[in-house]
């Protein structure tokens, strides 16, 4: 079987497709190569240059795109595949999917039991509003399995929260992903107002596919 001219519109397919040897013909900007051809952002690609390219399969996810853009993309006559991950627990259902449609193999997830959440957190992913990671979201899924609880859990996916509603749920530490907003040491003593603070990478956190696999282990020796 010819490896598909694929595009991919999310940074976690990105990744994985490179990971199982297959290199996307184009990607968006956020999935850091830049030795691909980059077709536009993810909320913002350029679709002329997709058609353009007459890929064998664009891969969307339906957070992570627009719906918009894939109407416009099926209706061009591109084939098209949404992956939808909101949770561990959907990991090995979509990634055999994925694998199935670029002609790869998905090894399947050991993840081991999640014990008893001792612990809270508030996970800011944006600043000017301030924004939270709730719930249901992958990455919310991911600290549950680490035994730790989302302060955030009960305003949905995504909640406006600012740091006096963060502190207000009095959670047990922030942790402070490297994206979708860059947070750093510089942002350490206003995140302090809430909890004591650990800095990790945004990708560990909120990215899926064959990261997740060495993801949770460096998540949990920084967390846990």
């Amino acid at each position: 079987m010819a490896t598909p001219r694929v595009v991919s519109l999310v940074p976690s397919v990105t990744e994985t497709l490179l990971a199982w040897g297959v290199t996307p013909v184009a990607c968006t900007r956020f999935c850091e190569q830049p030795s691909l051809t980059h077709v536009g952002g993810t909320k913002d690609p350029d679709l002329a240059a997709i058609e353009a390219l007459s890929p064998d399969l664009v891969v969307m996810d339906r957070e992570e795109n627009r719906l918009e853009d894939h109407e416009h993309l099926v209706a061009a006559g591109l084939r098209v595949h949404a992956t939808a991950v909101r949770h561990l627990d959907d990991l090995d259902g979509e990634m055999r999917r994925l694998a199935d449609a670029v002609g790869a193999r998905w090894r399947p997830l050991e993840l081991p039991t999640a014990p008893p959440a001792d612990r809270s957190a508030f996970v800011p992913i944006w600043r000017r509003p301030w924004m939270a990671l709730g719930h249901p979201t992958y990455g919310s899924s991911v600290l549950h399995a680490l035994g730790i609880a989302n302060a955030a859990a009960g305003r949905g996916p995504y909640p406006e929260m600012d740091l006096d509603d963060a502190a207000a749920e009095a959670p047990d530490l922030v942790v402070a992903p490297s994206e979708p907003y860059p947070f750093g040491e510089r942002h350490r003593a206003e995140l302090e107002r809430v909890a004591p603070v650990r800095f990790v990478d945004g990708r560990d956190l909120l990215w899926w596919g064959e990261r997740t696999r060495t993801a949770l282990e460096r998540l949990r020796r920084e967390l846990v």
